[in-house]
């Protein structure tokens, strides 16, 4: 009988203990205000040069401008499955593609979101959504609209992630999704949302990068906090940047333009599913063919995916993140 106790025991031991192991270290990463302040920098370990160039080639004329349905989208999408797989990202379901259609104005679009996955070291079958949107507005009269900002650079933060992954493995599975159509009314995240590879309720947070490489104030936004108490504890007593403000607003609750509703995130929070979406005010060349590599703000753009990936961190090492907050 013994024996046949330690049998049936011993795996949920292992697990435990794999579970303290991970907050052991967890705990010494966030311990002490400054201390975690100071190192959040170097956890944050990716190349910079590469993120930047991602940046630039996504958003080049070679791209015309990766309107849905096009072969500037095609080659865009075919550029973020070949990064996937030189970052050994794996697939989601049998292939990074996830195809769909849908009817727009009466013409019908086909459109493809990427999706990736890096399983969980201790909560393999809890999920954090990390997306990004990489379709833009195309050509129109004979101007590319390279859409650098918008979202060349949360395609690229994807990126990012993917190579921080490498040397730091995430607690949880985290799925990496480069949704289509975003500019036609969020169609690929609704589409994928909607069917789902994996149960949404085991999804417990998305989190949304559009538009997040240029500021003049040196300001990006986070917003899904107001409601959510367990997403606000990240921003409590923690400065994730000495060098760009990181702000909780634009929730419908501050004056400020509602933004609940303005990208991906809002697909996950119609479905219940809590979010926080990261992105920086207007500027004068949004949707406008001067959206360009040259106009985005280098140190600012850098500094802004260390800021969200050291979120990231905090959130994944979090007990109460366990489960859907």
């Amino acid at each position: 009988m013994g024996f046949v106790f330690i049998k049936y025991i011993y795996p949920s031991m292992v697990f435990m203990n794999k579970v303290l192991i991970a907050l052991f270290f967890c705990c010494i990463f966030q311990v002490g205000g400054i201390f975690a302040q100071t190192n959040y920098s170097i956890r944050c370990s990716f190349d910079k040069k590469v993120l930047l160039k991602h940046l630039q080639s996504l958003s080049s004329d070679a791209f015309e401008g990766r309107r849905t349905g096009t072969k500037g989208a095609t080659k865009a999408r075919k550029y973020i499955i070949n990064q996937f797989h030189n970052l050994k990202v794996e697939p989601l379901g049998k292939s990074f593609e996830q195809p769909f259609s849908f009817i727009k104005k009466k013409k019908v679009f086909d459109a493809v979101n990427v999706l990736g996955l890096i399983e969980g070291s201790v909560f393999p079958e809890k999920y954090i959504v990390i997306s990004a949107h990489y379709d833009h507005e195309g050509v129109k009269y004979s101007k590319v609209y390279n859409g650098a900002d918008d979202n060349a650079s949360g395609v690229g933060a994807l990126f990012a992630f993917a190579e921080y992954f490498k040397n730091n493995p995430p607690k949880h599975s985290v799925i990496l999704a480069a949704f289509d159509a975003e500019e036609l009314g969020l169609q690929g995240s609704k589409y994928y949302v909607n069917h789902s590879i994996i149960s949404s309720q085991d999804i417990i947070v998305n989190i949304n990068m559009d538009m997040i490489s240029r500021s003049n104030k040196k300001e990006l936004y986070v917003v899904g906090t107001s409601e959510n108490k367990k997403l606000k504890s990240l921003f409590t007593n923690s400065k994730y940047s000495s060098d760009i403000e990181l702000i909780r607003g634009h929730d419908g609750y501050d004056g400020l333009d509602d933004w609940t509703y303005t990208s991906d995130h809002a697909s996950f929070h119609k479905k219940g599913i809590p979010f926080l979406y990261f992105g920086v005010e207007d500027h004068k060349d949004y949707h406008e063919p001067t959206d360009d590599y040259e106009n985005i703000h280098p140190l600012f753009y850098v500094e802004a995916v260390k800021t969200i990936i050291s979120v990231f961190e905090k959130m994944d090492c979090s007990v109460g993140f366990k489960n859907r907050p």
